[in-house]
């Protein structure tokens, strides 16, 4: 890890708008041998920890899901230290218990997305990790503490099916994943947490349910999901999703006790 770089405990993925809360923040170009980040990372004190945080889709969420550098932005977040990674992202529900307003810590996934660049290990370096749970359970007891003190309704478990973008589902596709028995639908989640795994990050992915995907069956005057109604129910949830980040910040442990980093190469091979 370069010394001319600033080292951070945690990191974040997300919108713009939570580094909002870091105090003494600073932006850091970090360079990849993956291409650019998304942005600038902003490096910043929460709750006594350094923590970073990389917007996703760019500063002004100008970069559709399917063409994010996942590679070059979670690289950056090893470079700078990061050994846990929280990845808030927005769902849309395929269940009629999981409603629109509520959170869901994730503990599976499905990839459905096609095309995406989703390894580190391409050669000459090769390595396979185990992924069956691709969730660290030590940082979703600490998410799922969070959203209990901050008074958030949520699951405390869920699968998201992650589709390619940038449409959204068919009413056949989003009945086909509801009648597998997944919970909430989502375009970034995968291969956010392949990758955090290559390199030995415990990865946390905490779901805000913005919809209902397609609607829902059999229920009246619930309409498909439009981009419209997602980024509306995000600004009425904005605070709620920055008290649970905060909570969880202050509730990692220092030191990881997990297996996330089992199998994991020394990421030096990767320039890192």
């Amino acid at each position: 890890m370069a010394s001319d770089l600033p080292v951070a405990d945690i990191g974040v993925f997300g919108g713009t708008g939570f580094y909002s809360f870091l105090d003494d923040v600073e932006e850091v170009a970090v360079q990849t041998p993956f291409g650019p980040p998304s942005t600038r990372v902003r490096i910043g004190t929460l709750a006594s920890r350094r923590v970073a945080f990389l917007a996703r889709h760019g500063s002004h969420h100008e970069i559709p899901p399917h063409r994010i550098n996942v590679r070059a932005n979670v690289w950056a977040m090893r470079r700078l230290g990061v050994r846990r990674l929280v990845s808030p992202c927005a769902v849309g529900s395929l269940q009629p218990h999981v409603h629109p307003g509520e959170f869901v810590v994730l503990d599976q996934l499905v990839d459905r997305t096609r095309g995406r660049v989703d390894t580190f290990f391409d050669g000459p370096l090769v390595n396979s990790v185990a992924f069956a749970d691709p969730y660290c359970p030590e940082l979703r007891a600490v998410a799922v503490d969070a959203v209990r003190a901050e008074g958030v309704i949520a699951h405390e478990r869920g699968t998201v099916v992650v589709i390619q973008g940038p449409r959204f589902s068919t009413r056949a596709e989003s009945t086909w994943f509801r009648s597998a028995g997944w919970d909430v639908v989502n375009m970034t989640q995968y291969p956010e947490a392949a990758l955090a795994r290559e390199l030995g990050i415990c990865f946390c992915g905490i779901a805000l349910v913005t919809d209902y995907d397609t609607g829902l069956e059999g229920v009246e005057g619930i309409e498909p999901v439009t981009m419209e109604a997602i980024f509306a129910m995000l600004d009425a949830n904005i605070e709620k999703v920055r008290g649970v980040l905060t909570r969880m910040v202050d509730g990692i442990a220092e030191s990881p006790s997990c297996h996330c980093a089992d199998g994991a190469v020394d990421p030096g091979g990767l320039g890192i």
